[in-house]
């Protein structure tokens, strides 16, 4: 009997790899409503965004090997998905200047509060794990981006 139940299993894992989630993948650079392209932010603070944001709140994804195993990639799609759809930095130019100052007010306070990146992201993608020095750096140039939209109103 349970030979059956680990054969069936099995079975099943295997019929699973087939269901495969679409990935989070553009193949155009950044556009002009992509944060990156709309701010221009210092080399330093566009790598940290990249590093630690863009793979869930953009239109393209870092996917780590993990990403075609079934069902992991579901769990990595459903990430990524509720990322993009709380924020988005590819789409950013799209939001309204008062929205875009409100959108980096949070972001600000989520890295602040160290609620983003996800811990789960950070065990896999330790390079998203920054220093209170490179916090500091993003926090206030983030802050600065958040004034000045905010003073463009």
């Amino acid at each position: 009997m349970l030979k059956k139940i680990l054969l069936a299993l099995a079975l099943g894992f295997v019929a699973i790899q087939f269901i495969r989630p679409e990935k989070n993948l553009s193949s155009a650079p950044p556009g002009k409503d992509d944060l990156i392209v709309r701010l221009a932010p210092p080399p330093e603070v566009k790598q940290m965004l990249q590093v630690a944001c863009y793979d869930c709140h953009s239109d393209n994804t870092r996917y780590p090997w993990y990403a075609e195993i079934q069902p992991a990639a579901w769990w990595l799609k459903q990430h990524i998905d509720d990322g993009n759809r709380e924020f988005s930095f590819s789409g950013f130019g799209a939001y309204s200047a008062k929205k875009q100052a409100k959108k980096l007010a949070a972001v600000v306070d989520v890295i602040t509060d160290r609620t983003m990146p996800l811990k789960s992201y950070t065990w896999i993608h330790r390079d998203a794990i920054f220093t209170d020095a490179q916090l500091k750096t993003l926090t206030t140039w983030l802050t600065a981006a958040q004034e000045k939209l905010e003073d463009e109103k």
